[in-house]
């Protein structure tokens, strides 16, 4: 059997952080069988659906990295081949109109309240042996019904919960297509994945409960089962579910606020399936571990701190000249011009190098990176408790003795050895406050390295002016 996976995100909102994950996964078990990934956009929810909302998914999944064989496929093109499967159903006895109007839909659920029975749809429309129906009612447009089994228990071997059933009395005869000829959700997934031959559906367990219906409507169809693995919710930091309309955000957030596409891969993937102890990993390494065991049983917690952590580590082994694009894309966002060339990338690449081992993102080796383009101002408590009345003085001195040197590194380092030398100071009395006049904090790494970085007028300039 060929395993064909697919993600299939509804475009009324940016592409969350749950459904990124089920695609990662979905992803990697096709790619770790050699098998086929598809991408369909369900946008029959034509009220809140919107091109954006598209365009952003396309792009997050783009930035991810999760290259598709099929797509993106569009239901609303589709509605023809649903409407043939309706017919066929209508035809065979397995789905019905129902004309029963939304006013009368509420009085029977409201009766049925009342006498404590659970609420669901009573069969007025549903044909049967000997049953006389209502007249159908002038002007009322139908909609359609599937007409669900009656008894039995629905019975699936969950690939990540274990064996589910469900009782066929729990559920009732679902609506299929709308008045309006558009399919709903649950009829429009199963004849999808009918044709697309999907073979493995793994999605959120919210979804157990529709689960049922779709398993009966295939087998009306006389269409083969996929296999089903429903993954635990991810809650947020308040013990919540994340969800598209509560907590989560756009994974086109995380891009702009600096995370690596590779380390948020890295973490979506942990936050419910492991590999022995292993952290860390690439995504060769995901692909060929991804069998679709070791998936968990209960939900995951976002946790912004570890996701920081990961993304650091993969900061630290990131190429500096890519590294140096993307900064330069945060400097831009910061209103920062930034010198265009091959010697510009270049500089910008080296300073990448420096500082990256201090990151979490991006953005923050941006904020570290912008004094080569802006004055960094130091606060007032760093100007008060190092740039001192001696702490100027000797940067003075300094200045003098660095207006003659070789500008590189080894020489800096021996200048402010021998000044330290002459004026009697520790090395940290000095190289403090040449980090607050140039840099605008106290801690940066190696200063002489840091120094080395910017034009020798330009941090001739700066000590003078401090």
């Amino acid at each position: 059997m060929t395993i064909r996976t697919r993600i299939a995100p509804s475009p009324t909102g940016f592409l969350h952080l749950g459904t990124a994950r089920t695609a990662l996964y979905s992803w990697a078990y096709a790619r770790h069988h050699g098998g086929q990934f598809v991408l369909r956009i369900e946008d029959t929810d034509v009220a809140r659906s919107t091109q954006d909302s598209v365009d952003q998914i396309l792009e997050s999944m783009k930035w991810l990295g999760l290259d598709y064989d099929e797509g993106p496929i569009y239901q609303m093109q589709r509605l023809d081949r649903y409407q043939a499967v309706i017919d066929q159903m209508l035809a065979a006895g397995t789905a019905y109109r129902c004309y029963c109007s939304p006013a009368e839909l509420d009085a029977m659920k409201a009766a049925q309240e009342s006498r404590g029975e659970k609420r669901r749809y009573d069969g007025t429309w549903r044909p049967a042996a000997g049953k006389v129906l209502p007249p159908v009612p002038e002007g009322v447009k139908p909609v359609i019904r599937f007409a669900n089994p009656v008894d039995g228990v629905v019975t699936w071997d969950d690939l990540v919960k274990g064996p589910i059933s469900i009782s066929n009395t729990e559920i009732d005869d679902l609506i299929i297509q709308r008045a309006d000829g558009v399919p709903t959700y649950n009829f429009a997934v199963v004849v999808d994945d009918w044709d697309m031959a999907i073979s493995h559906v793994f999605r959120g367990d919210e979804h157990i409960n529709n689960t049922p219906w779709q398993i009966n409507i295939y087998r009306a169809l006389g269409a083969t089962l996929p296999q089903f693995g429903h993954l635990p919710v991810i809650l947020g930091d308040d013990g919540q579910k994340l969800s598209k309309r509560r907590g989560a955000v756009a994974v086109s957030n995380y891009d702009e606020a600096g995370y690596l596409p590779e380390a948020m891969n890295n973490y979506l993937a942990r936050l419910g399936w492991s590999h022995g102890d292993d952290e860390l990993f690439s995504r060769e390494q995901l692909v060929s571990w991804f069998d679709g065991t070791h998936l968990n049983k209960s939900p995951a917690q976002w946790d912004p701190a570890k996701l920081a952590w990961v993304n650091a580590q993969y900061l630290k082994q990131a190429d500096d000249a890519r590294l140096a694009m993307l900064v330069r894309q945060q400097l831009q966002r910061k209103g920062i011009a930034v010198p265009e060339g091959e010697s510009a990338d270049a500089h910008l690449a080296r300073a990448c190098a420096l500082f990256k081992d201090r990151c979490s993102t991006t953005v923050e080796l941006a904020d570290w990176l912008a004094m080569f383009f802006v004055p960094a101002v130091p606060s007032d408590a760093d100007r008060a408790q190092h740039l001192t009345e001696a702490a100027r003085a000797a940067l003075k001195t300094l200045a003098e003795k660095l207006s003659v040197v070789t500008w590189d590194a080894p020489t800096i380092n021996a200048t402010i050895k021998q000044t330290c030398t002459e004026l009697g100071l520790k090395m940290p009395q000095l190289a403090i406050p040449v980090r607050v006049a140039v840099c605008g904090r106290a801690q940066t790494p190696s200063v002489d390295a840091v120094l080395a970085l910017f034009p020798q007028e330009k941090i001739l300039a700066l000590l003078q002016s401090a």
